[in-house]
């Protein structure tokens, strides 16, 4: 069970010895957290960016074209393989983290950015470089103000995350249902209400990440709960920089 407790300066418990210990510790410790979700965002950007380019090419009219390598990557057979490779090294960091080094831990994680960053080099093909900018910009933004809420905040938004838990699952089941009536009232529904669950399990995440910290944790236990925690956050920030950039996106 966690050693932070955001009552605890409420209730009197421990020494002011202790209590800076462990707010000194669970700063490191978010920090930590934040650097690994940084660098993962940034992994993911630079290799959609450098795919994008290696993959499209301007004809003499100007025109964006595909190159062999693009054609290889954003259709056929690639594109399925890309999205179950990533989905397997999500659930399989998720579910044996606790049997893994930290390291290790850290080096899938990467690897996970990396192969996310290959899936989402299309969206350069969709928008203008300055929508995804300006969008990202926004997204980051958001993503601190909402992280930043639910690491200060005294209210525990527990019941708020389970709502919105079971939001996310009945918005993944209308994205399924909306690839068969491609409607554009639907698309539009989806598009904000994504925005709205994933900036709610922002800060929701924030504050579970935060009380998972624990003052006693050996450094093996608290660097797999660093992976994870990023991991958490990293997903949070992409999927709510994906549905703004409906909203905000410019298209080509």
């Amino acid at each position: 069970m966690s050693d932070f407790d955001r009552n605890v300066a409420a209730r009197g418990f421990g020494t002011a010895a202790r209590t800076a210990e462990i707010d000194a510790g669970l700063r490191a410790y978010m920090l930590r957290i934040y650097n690994y979700m940084a660098a993962g965002v940034a992994l993911t950007g630079v290799v959609a960016w450098l795919t994008f380019n290696a993959a499209v090419q301007t004809n003499a009219a100007g025109q964006m074209v595909l190159t062999s390598f693009g054609q290889t990557i954003f259709g056929g057979p690639v594109t399925i393989i890309l999205f179950l490779a990533t989905l397997g090294l999500v659930f399989f960091l998720s579910f044996r983290v606790h049997t893994l080094q930290p390291s290790t831990a850290l080096m899938l994680f990467m690897g996970y950015a990396a192969l996310l960053g290959l899936m989402l080099s299309s969206v350069f093909l969709a928008y203008t470089g300055a929508s995804i900018t300006r969008t990202f910009f926004i997204s980051a933004a958001s993503f601190g103000a909402l992280s930043l809420y639910g690491y200060t905040t005294q209210r525990d938004l527990s019941p708020i995350g389970s709502f919105l838990v079971m939001g996310l699952f009945g918005l993944i089941l209308a994205m399924v249902v909306n690839i068969f009536l491609k409607s554009t009232g639907l698309d539009f529904a989806i598009s904000a209400i994504g925005v709205l669950i994933f900036a709610g399990l922002t800060a929701w995440d924030t504050q579970k990440i935060k009380e998972m910290y624990d003052v006693n944790d050996d450094g093996t236990a608290a660097g797999r709960k660093a992976v994870m925690g990023a991991l958490t956050l990293y997903l949070d920030f992409i999927n709510l920089f994906l549905f703004l950039l409906r909203f905000l996106g410019d298209r080509r």
